[in-house]
């Protein structure tokens, strides 16, 4: 999935207040200097009858390793470069945007412990570190405490470092992790002995990063990437101490689907993931029981996707079978395929079943409806339902960490554009909810500074589409107020009103923040996603053009102030509308854009193609050739104006190849009939996700931020 987190989802995010005032202290003079030019080398596609020159091609080498690789990285540091001197005059911004945001953050902090078998897990971070200490405390919060991982030490010496996937085998003595140190999101898998402190020798490479321990304390399974296409490939299982080879388990033979492993929250079952955009399929086997061969829980169906959740006595299944915005059924332990499939929660035309959370006790149903999360607590499936109920006009709620299957009460985080990430324990028997800590803010933040709206625009077939807003208190709405709207719109992937502590900056200069919930995510229930992918796609880039003529024409903002943003597919949507609507914007951020569609979903040794032809389709066939080929931005590049533009890559980039933006800036380079600013910056230490520490992230967002109030004259 070409899908960046943005920088608003991030839980590491709290939040401030600037002093600094809404006004432009001084125009901001883009030097004079010459942008770096491409050379050309011809390359030629011939499909369905259509000739195509592509004179960028030979940027791909430094991926396939050809014989171009070096001038690659030579043309890429020219861009850094010219887009280092374009920015020299925003330095001091920068550093300010930088310190401000880095000052809202409570340095020394800690999470709200998770109790497990037997122990209390948190993590605490230290003032002036990066990272963090994956620590536990066992029996009670008043015990010793027991450091399981000091990331700030692993890290020291490297420019990136993730640890993901961290599991405790269920005798407490094992700790199992995934570590990436180049940003691609290919981990090595690593065991801690937790009793001697050693990480033993045996590690596993080109992982997902996520292991589970089987109930004998000895085997675990992962999901071994190919190295190549990095597509999720194999479920391997490993056995401590042994000197044979792993064993393969499963093996995916559709390229389109991506597969993962799984534990049951009860400690039952071992699960294994198989899933496409149309279609899943689950297997299962014993956790007690490693060595058994994997079965089947239901085969394969075209169109229908369903996961499973293990009560004592019986499975709970969510499948879209019949049920466009899913339905959950249930049926025995024993007898899992179709057949054996009995209803207990109907399908609803107003409301999607994004997920179901069994405990022994009660289960909990995620559900959206008008584009809201809701929280449906049912004792039973016949009686004893009722919601967690939530005010704001935009907000969103989540389960938060959950093992324990034999709790009375849930833990769920609570956000808003405006109210910080706040952990609550809700007790399920007598409804009382309990805060168990507020993201802290630091300088003096006050909600009541802050305004936040819902607001509809008619898109281009009259479909009304949500946006959600936020403002410092006192705007005028004039027209003359800087406006960023941001959006994703790909894979139902929902665009949630979260807090964000980086967007105080804007707001506190003028800027209104504006997130459009457009079609191809499933922020309306599952039709919304449906009519933003494949034939339909061009949905999800006219709705946003539809928003920001909407924020316009309500006198939010003008095209001279209304700036866009977004990422990965989300970089797709933002090189769409800058060409179906280059006058509409004064300027443009796409980070990581995907923005070479048919070239890359041509070729299927590019990681991630051959697992999205479903939601884009695959170009071979000649009507999706045809449909991609109109949006697709390098496509589409012409002889025209366009706003200013800011393009941002990784080298080491698996989701979306540092060759797709970096062809794209070269051909708008050549192609472009305006004056505007065009840079590309390449990250060349990271990949997808950006800066891995806690605050090395800020510099970027300050860059960007630092483009956008340039572009307003604001250099404080």
């Amino acid at each position: 999935m070409r899908l960046i987190i943005p920088v608003l989802t991030s839980l590491m995010l709290l939040t401030g207040c600037s002093n600094v005032k809404n006004q432009k202290e001084m125009s901001y003079q883009w030097p004079k200097i010459q942008a770096p030019i491409a050379a050309k080398k011809e390359h030629i596609r011939i499909i369905h009858g259509d000739t195509v020159p592509d004179p960028y091609y030979w940027m791909i080498d430094y991926f396939k390793k050809g014989p171009d690789s070096a001038k690659v990285v030579k043309y890429l540091t020219d861009e850094n470069d010219y887009t280092e001197q374009m920015m020299t005059g925003t330095k001091k911004l920068q550093n300010q945007l930088f310190n401000e945001m880095k000052a809202r953050i409570k340095e020394k902090d800690e999470s709200v412990p998770v109790f497990n078998n037997g122990y209390f897990y948190y993590t605490r971070a230290e003032e002036g570190k990066q990272y963090y200490k994956y620590c536990r405390k066992k029996g009670n919060l008043s015990a010793n405490e027991e450091i399981l991982l000091d990331v700030d030490k692993m890290a020291e010496g490297k420019p990136y470092y993730n640890i993901t996937g961290i599991t405790v085998s269920p005798d407490n003595r094992l700790l199992l992790f995934g570590v990436d140190e180049v940003s691609r999101r290919q981990y090595t898998l690593k065991i801690k002995n937790l009793e001697t402190g050693e990480i033993l020798s045996e590690a596993v490479n080109g992982t997902s990063g996520q292991g589970v321990w089987a109930n004998d304390n000895k085997t675990f399974f992962y999901t071994l990437n190919n190295p190549v296409t990095l597509l999720s490939e194999k479920i391997m299982r490993h056995q401590l101490g042994s000197t044979n080879q792993d064993i393969t388990v499963y093996e995916e033979k559709d390229k389109s689907n991506y597969i993962g492993v799984s534990k049951t929250k009860n400690g039952q079952f071992i699960l294994i993931n198989s899933q496409a955009t149309l279609s899943s399929e689950v297997l299962f086997i014993n956790a007690n029981q490693p060595n058994d061969a994997f079965i089947s829980f239901q085969p394969r169906i075209k169109n229908v996707l369903y996961d499973v959740v293990a009560l004592d006595d019986r499975f709970l299944i969510r499948t879209n079978l019949d049920a466009l915005n899913f339905r959950v059924m249930e049926c025995p332990l024993n007898k899992t395929t179709l057949e054996n499939w009995k209803e207990v929660i109907p399908h609803r035309k107003d409301i999607l079943i994004q997920s179901v959370d069994a405990f022994k006790k009660f289960t909990v149903i995620t559900e959206r409806k008008n584009g809201l999360i809701q929280l449906n607590i049912k004792q039973s499936f016949t009686s004893g339902e009722h919601y967690i109920a939530f005010d704001e006009p935009a907000y969103t709620a989540s389960l938060g960490a959950n093992p324990n299957y034999f709790t009375d009460s849930i833990r769920f985080i609570y956000t808003s554009l405006t109210t910080p990430y706040s952990v609550y324990d809700y007790n399920v028997q007598n409804k009382s909810k309990t805060l168990q800590k507020q993201v802290e803010v630091l300088g003096g933040y006050s909600v009541n500074d802050y305004v936040t709206e819902r607001i509809y625009a008619p898109a281009s077939d009259g479909t009304k589409i949500p946006i959600s807003l936020v403002y410092k208190k006192g705007l005028k709405k004039d027209g003359k107020a800087p406006l960023l709207l941001y959006a994703y719109g790909s894979y139902g992937y929902s665009m949630d009103a979260e807090f964000n502590s980086t967007i105080i900056s804007l707001l506190n200069r003028g800027f209104v923040y504006a997130l459009a919930h457009i079609r191809g995510g499933e922020d309306l229930g599952r039709q919304w996603y449906e009519e933003g992918k494949l034939l339909k796609k061009k949905n999800s880039f006219t709705d946003f053009i539809s928003c920001g003529e909407f924020l316009i024409q309500q006198q939010f903002t003008s095209n001279k102030h209304l700036y866009a943003n977004g990422g990965s597919a989300g970089g797709l949507l933002m090189g769409a509308i800058s060409t179906m609507a280059p006058e509409l914007w004064n300027g443009v951020i796409a980070e990581v854009p995907f923005v070479d569609v048919v070239n890359t979903m041509l070729d299927e040794s590019i990681p991630l193609t051959t697992n999205e032809f479903d939601e884009w389709g695959n170009p071979k066939e000649k009507k999706y050739y045809d449909y991609q080929k109109s949006y697709s931005p390098y496509e589409n590049v012409t002889a025209k104006k366009y706003p200013n533009l800011l393009v941002t890559t990784g080298l080491h980039d698996s989701q979306v190849q540092y060759f797709e933006p970096a062809k794209w800036v070269a051909k708008l380079r050549s192609l472009k009939t305006d004056n505007n600013v065009l840079l590309l910056k390449t990250n060349m230490a990271y990949g997808h996700g950006g800066a891995s520490g806690r605050f090395d992230y800020l510099k970027e967002t300050a860059f960007n931020f630092a483009f956008l109030l340039a572009l307003e004259g604001i250099m404080e």
